[in-house]
């Protein structure tokens, strides 16, 4: 199980919301004892309603500031913005991080977000209870 504080929960759901209609995306990275403490959102260098693709200068930024504080890669974050809270076979196939969950997030109801978390190893998709607290 895993648990994600409703504050960087609000600021990926906020995220999601301001770059509709393109998916959103970032990285969450994670202290030493697990608990995620930061959110870094990511510019979509795709710009893509259906696709998502971190951008690579603000994604090596985020690994340079988790190094320095000793933080973990917690999870990979991206928006679905019609359809459900699961990985699509894109991004099944381009899921390049086995250690790292997938959180996908549902903007298809922009009044109700559902976001869902996932491990994704050699191809294979399984979800991880996830508890907003």
């Amino acid at each position: 199980m895993a648990e994600l504080d409703e504050g960087l929960y609000a600021e990926i759901v906020a995220q999601g919301l301001r770059e509709f209609p393109n998916e959103c995306c970032g990285l969450i990275a994670a202290n030493g004892d697990g608990r995620p403490v930061k959110v870094f959102p990511m510019r979509n260098a795709d710009a893509s309603p259906v696709t998502y693709r971190l951008d690579g200068r603000e994604q090596l930024r985020a690994f340079e500031e988790m190094e320095a504080n000793d933080w973990e890669l917690w999870a990979i974050y991206h928006s679905h913005t019609h359809s459900e809270a699961y990985p699509s076979e894109t991004d099944v196939r381009l899921a390049f991080y086995p250690e790292a969950r997938y959180i996908v997030l549902s903007l298809a109801d922009r009044e109700r977000p559902v976001v869902r978390s996932f491990f994704i190893r050699d191809g294979e998709v399984q979800e991880e209870e996830l508890t907003i607290r």
